[in-house]
């Protein structure tokens, strides 16, 4: 049986992913939804042409994780696609942020999307397709999303390191880094402080993301990021003394923000 396995995705581009796959790949008999909020997956059930199984588990624990690997390990499903979008951050000064939000999102954004990654790898066949949701917060440091950005920063070099390693047997790995974009992630984002304004400005339309994301897995792109802006962005992350650029971008909020 072929299938695709996405974890986040009960919102955001988790969610949106599910659905764009379940459009796009007509040889994907059923899609596994992993995420913590059973009410919001058992929402998706019906909506696509593809069966629909779902797990609601938290990917950070070893319990669910364990779980999982059993049912892999009795069903032995070719897994076609691997969709790892569950993630999270927070806005805020390092000495500020609670302890438990910083290991929070350390264990999301990388220690549960490696753990998921080795889950699946072993029932991945040639052809197969991992996106890992990165961020171009990874491109810079982010002061008052340090954290966060130095997490997507590892998802980065990881899915790179990874790609090279599964080239021989033709499995693809795509580090998808968009800009900010609008979903649910800015409401607990938000939670520990503002969203500086020039990124309000560049917000991305996720199905825009997830379209462009899945476009370019199926190309054997190693990245894929959105959008003019955040291209250009890239760019100049890569050419410029990032001190330079961090000061530009305090700069720039100042400015919008009227301060």
């Amino acid at each position: 049986m072929k299938i695709a396995v996405i974890t986040g995705a009960s919102s955001g581009m988790g969610r949106e992913a599910a659905f764009q796959i379940g459009d796009q790949f007509g040889g994907i008999e059923e899609i596994w939804l992993i995420a913590r909020r059973k009410d919001r997956l058992e929402e998706l059930q019906g909506r696509f042409p593809a069966g629909v199984r779902c797990f609601a588990m938290d990917v950070t624990s070893a319990e669910a994780q364990g779980k999982l690997a059993e049912v892999l390990s009795r069903e032995k499903p070719d897994v076609k696609i691997l969709v790892n979008a569950a993630g999270f951050g927070k806005i805020g000064r390092a000495e500020e942020l609670d302890p438990e939000s910083e290991r929070g999102m350390i264990r999301l954004n990388c220690e549960a999307l490696c753990a998921m990654t080795r889950l699946v790898l072993p029932y991945m066949s040639d052809n197969s397709r991992i996106l890992q949701f990165a961020s171009a917060a990874s491109f810079l440091p982010q002061p008052k999303f340090a954290v966060y950005a130095a997490t997507k920063s590892f998802v980065l070099s990881y899915s790179r390191a990874l790609g090279a390693e599964l080239k021989g047997r033709r499995i693809y790995v795509t580090a998808v880094c968009p800009g900010p974009v609008k979903t649910e992630f800015f409401d607990i984002a938000e939670t520990g402080g503002q969203i500086p304004v020039y990124k309000k400005l560049v917000m991305a339309d996720p199905g825009k993301v997830v379209r462009k994301a899945l476009r370019d897995s199926c190309m054997g792109k190693s990245m894929s990021v959105y959008g003019i802006t955040m291209q250009a962005f890239g760019i100049l992350c890569k050419t410029v003394p990032h001190p330079w650029i961090l000061k530009l971008m305090a700069a720039m909020d100042r400015e919008l923000s009227g301060r």
